[in-house]
């Protein structure tokens, strides 16, 4: 028998998947958003977008920014009760109306 891929992406044929008509990259302005420190953000990953990509356990939850580093930002979640910091791009984060 083949052994069962245990990858960064396994268990996400659902998640990850796009709508036929939203397929392909998005627009610049997704990768240049700015982002001050103490805004709340949205962990929704871009597929299409292979950097930058946090784990997709963390698809779904809200942070805080915590800061930059180089082009990421380090966004703060909670894990349970343990406090976590990601490093993120701009194009998988969306800002918190």
């Amino acid at each position: 028998m083949v052994k069962r891929s245990k990858g960064i992406r396994s268990k996400s044929r659902q998640i990850l998947r796009k709508k036929p008509r939203s397929k392909g990259l998005k627009s610049i302005t997704r990768a240049l958003q700015h982002f001050e420190e103490g805004d709340s953000v949205n962990i929704v990953i871009d597929p299409a977008i292979h950097k930058g990509m946090p784990h997709i356990r963390f698809h779904g939850y809200t942070g805080k920014i915590k800061g930059k580093q180089g082009d990421s930002y380090l966004v703060g979640i909670n894990d349970g009760d343990k406090p976590k910091t990601l490093i993120i791009r701009p194009d998988h984060l969306r800002r918190v109306r």
